[in-house]
């Protein structure tokens, strides 16, 4: 999960700005926030078990907005958020099935509801009438929200004739242990945030959206480093330990949009799909407890890199080109044959590339304590064809980290382009 199939945390070259904590400036002066929260830190509490009485915990010192809470993401735009956009620390992902006898208009209706909570959401504002409250005292928080149509969707909406051929489902694969209620779907929904509750309070908003026109069909958590909980920006690590993400595309190669994104005047993609990308969802358990027992050197065997700073065992520093014919003084190949990164790298896949972006997960311990934990896996495309699928049955046939991943379900969705000011994500495919 180190290297190509998996993204970095996030891209310097795409961040707003500086991801340290701010300096003292910026906590100088005393909030409303942080009155109130003194305030109740002084109420008694009366315990239900004979009267007795104790203090409340004090809150920590809230400060004011800092970029954590006032960093903002526009919805209307090119392309739609949450795919180029910073990595955030807290994610859901949600699926969404039409209800039984809702079509094209009642779609048509969800997905303009959707488009202006997300709009309103990714504001900073209250989502609507019925708000929760959930966000109230917080700023934007780098919310995104992205919306993605899945193989089902065309036919429950009479719209087969513009399903794109690259949305046709993914191959199978021998590491594949798929859950089909957790896989696939009517409608996807990805939702970032850099803080917990301002990402909670989205995903309820969506749902309680979905209203009569759809259910949910799965739900998943995810998470990352929080920015500035390092000394510098860097690239992430997952649950195992390993850097995640040196050779990632940025947003400043010059193929970069022609990897990642559909053309505004593809012939093989229909018209409302310009601008657009194809997300491959897979929830990718990490067999932790095997993957622990073995020593450093025999994990670094495994990615082919060094835990410590993410380096190619070939040498140098993390962004040093791999050397893959160097050998030992035994004549061994530095980086084994089978290493992760070298057999996903795109120069060993015929040039496939794709845009990884996941979260982490950890969905709590099975009853023989073994955690039920790993990488919920994003990549994002122009073609999963050209993308994900060559990548896979690479890794498939012979990558070393397979005994220690198993892939738990899986969902491939068409995200078409942003939306422009006063249209509604998906418009030109439901009113086009």
């Amino acid at each position: 999960m180190a290297d190509p199939s998996i993204p970095q945390a996030r891209t310097s070259e795409a961040a707003p700005g500086p991801l340290d904590s701010p300096g003292a400036s910026a906590r100088e002066g005393i909030s409303r926030r942080r009155l109130l929260g003194t305030a109740g830190a002084t109420g008694l509490v009366l315990g239900a078990a004979g009267g007795a009485v104790g203090y409340s915990a004090a809150p920590s010192a809230a400060t004011p907005l800092t970029s954590l809470g006032d960093g903002q993401v526009m919805f209307h735009g090119k392309h739609q958020p949450g795919i180029t956009t910073p990595m955030q620390a807290r994610g859901h992902l949600v699926a969404f099935d039409l209800a039984a006898g809702a079509g094209r208009k009642e779609a048509a209706a969800l997905l303009r509801r959707w488009s202006d909570t997300a709009r309103r959401l990714m504001a900073g504002e209250p989502a609507g009438a019925g708000d929760t409250d959930v966000a109230r005292d917080a700023g934007p928080s780098s919310l995104t929200i992205t919306f993605g149509f899945g193989h089902s969707f065309f036919g429950r909406t009479g719209l087969d004739e513009q399903r794109p051929a690259a949305l046709d489902p993914l191959p199978d694969f021998s590491s594949d242990h798929l859950d089909k209620a957790r896989s696939n779907g009517d409608l996807w929904v990805q939702i970032g945030a850099d803080d917990a509750l301002v990402a909670f309070h989205a995903l309820r908003a969506i749902q309680k959206d979905a209203g009569a026109a759809a259910r949910v069909r799965w739900q998943m958590n995810g998470f990352n480093r929080s920015p500035g909980a390092t000394a510098h920006p860097m690239t992430a690590r997952n649950l195992m330990g390993q850097v995640d993400g040196t050779r990632n595309p940025k947003p400043g190669d010059a193929d970069f949009d022609e990897r990642i994104f559909v053309p505004s005047s593809g012939a093989k993609d229909p018209a409302w799909m310009a601008n657009g990308s194809y997300v491959v969802v897979r929830r990718i358990r990490m067999l932790l407890d095997d993957w622990e027992q073995l020593s450093v050197t025999d994990q670094e065997a495994v990615i082919g890199r060094r835990k410590s700073d993410g380096a190619p065992l070939s040498g140098g520093t993390e962004t040093t080109e791999m050397d893959l014919e160097k050998t030992d003084e035994a004549g061994d190949l530095v980086v084994p044959i089978n290493a992760h990164a070298r057999i996903s790298r795109p120069d060993q896949n015929g040039g496939a590339a794709m845009l990884r972006r996941p979260f982490s997960y950890h969905d709590g311990f099975d009853t023989d304590g073994v955690p039920d934990a790993g990488l919920l896996f994003i990549c994002w495309q122009a073609d999963p064809l050209r993308g994900f699928v060559p990548v896979q049955r690479k890794l498939d046939r012979g990558d070393a980290l397979s005994r220690f991943i198993r892939h738990e379900a899986s969902g491939l969705f068409a995200v078409p382009g942003g939306a422009a000011e006063g249209e509604y994500v998906g418009q030109r495919l439901l009113e086009g």
